[in-house]
């Protein structure tokens, strides 16, 4: 890699992410007259995350230093855990999952961390210029490369397309030098 992308890619820590599932029977805080949007002053955010006719489903997001921690901890521990904070904001039903999933991105050794790059001060004014920048065949995408919504889905979308057009258009410029007239 030139010297820049290098730099660029050493500099650009990806963040902690950890994200839980816990699935019930029915959405029961429903019932309750809750939304499923809690906020435990400890580190996680919980939603509802149910499909209309389907199970409760509970979504906990952690990151930074709450998900290392609990990134620390065994998966019955993590679990107990993310519980307790369950059931501060849902009631004792919320102790009795009947499945449970999680996700914790740092593990993921396809992306290493989550859910997009931190890029610490100086990073974008030092060495910015080749996020985007094409090395040989190789083009740049993801949510971090994006001019609109980096950092979310829209923005990873979006980088996808931009980085299919300059695949598209240096295929188009490659053509016209070997085609004869």
């Amino acid at each position: 890699m030139p010297a820049a992308r290098d730099q660029l890619t050493q500099r650009l820590p990806m963040g902690s992410a950890l994200k839980t599932f816990a699935i019930y029977d029915t959405p029961f805080w429903r019932a309750d007259g809750l939304s499923g949007l809690a906020l435990d002053l400890d580190g996680p955010m919980t939603f509802d995350a149910s499909r209309p006719d389907g199970p409760g489903m509970l979504c906990t997001l952690l990151t930074g230093p709450a998900a290392q921690q609990l990134a620390k901890l065994d998966t019955a521990e993590r679990r107990a855990t993310i519980i307790r904070s369950l059931v501060r904001g849902y009631g004792p039903h919320a102790a009795r999952p009947v499945d449970w999933r999680e996700k914790n991105w740092a593990d993921d050794p396809y992306c290493r961390g989550g859910y997009n790059a931190y890029f610490p001060p100086g990073v974008l004014t030092s060495v910015g210029s080749a996020l985007r920048t094409p090395v040989g065949r190789i083009h740049w995408a993801g949510s971090e490369t994006a001019i609109k919504w980096a950092g979310y889905i829209e923005g990873a979308i979006r980088s996808g397309e931009r980085a299919a057009d300059e695949i598209l258009q240096t295929k188009a410029k490659f053509a016209e030098r070997i085609e004869p007239d």
